[in-house]
């Protein structure tokens, strides 16, 4: 089945007329559909290891490989566990999170919509036709008791740039985001700053990432369920 992905990206990639398709991200009762791109000559502040340029089926596949973690963190999320941090007592600012499942590489729900050769980037537009089971968690998240918040985030552009390690450098910046999303929230919230934070995070589209001052960021729409707040006179 991994096989599969990148010999259909290839066909649709020389079929009459898909270049200049456009597509929105969009949530339906069944799918839901994200945009991910690939750049074909990477920017890398360490440790290049990759063929370079990449060739289309590793760009295909870090796309796909792209696009299913962020429709698990859609469906899924994670739990997170935030320590707030304070400089005047010498406490660390530390942010975790861990996905709650995940949708594997070769998921059969997930499909190629679309794609585009631009700019020496790949872009392609996916859909991933959900079971009932996941549209059951979709729209837990989607109710009106979960907080919605947006940050944005930073990460370095050096590291591994294996398949995985590349991943590791974007949610990097995507983690970022979140834990900024949650301190902007509970400033606004909360008349004392906490002393930690746990509970539930999903994303609510696809993040958006460009490059700046040399680094990753990515701005991105969450959804929050807080299920602890611990303050400072706990301690």
């Amino acid at each position: 089945m991994s096989r599969c992905f990148p010999l259909c990206l290839l066909i649709l990639l020389i079929a009459p007329g898909l270049h200049s398709q456009e597509f929105d991200a969009a949530v339906h009762s069944e799918a839901l559909r994200g945009e991910v791109w690939i750049e074909l000559e990477p920017i890398y502040g360490l440790n290049i290891e990759d063929p370079y340029p990449l060739d289309i089926e590793t760009a295909s596949r870090r796309a796909l490989e792209e696009a299913a973690t962020y429709y698990s963190a859609m469906i899924y999320g994670w739990t997170f566990h935030y320590d707030i941090g304070e400089r005047a007592r010498h406490i660390p600012e530390e942010f975790h999170l861990s996905p709650v499942s995940s949708i594997p590489f070769g998921d059969p729900g997930l499909r190629v919509a679309g794609v585009e050769i631009r700019d020496l980037r790949v872009r392609l537009w996916t859909d991933y036709y959900m079971s009932e089971a996941q549209q059951r968690r979709l729209r837990m998240w989607q109710q009106g008791n979960k907080l919605s918040m947006q940050g944005l985030g930073y990460g370095p552009l050096g590291g591994p740039v294996e398949l995985s390690g590349w991943m590791s450098i974007k949610m990097t910046a995507l983690e970022d985001a979140a834990r900024a999303a949650l301190r902007a929230a509970l400033r606004a919230s909360e008349r004392n700053r906490p002393k930690e934070v746990t509970g539930y995070i999903s994303l609510a589209s696809f993040p958006r990432y460009f490059f700046l001052d040399g680094h990753w960021a990515a701005s991105a729409r969450f959804k929050v369920e807080i299920s602890e707040i611990v303050p400072f006179a706990a301690y």
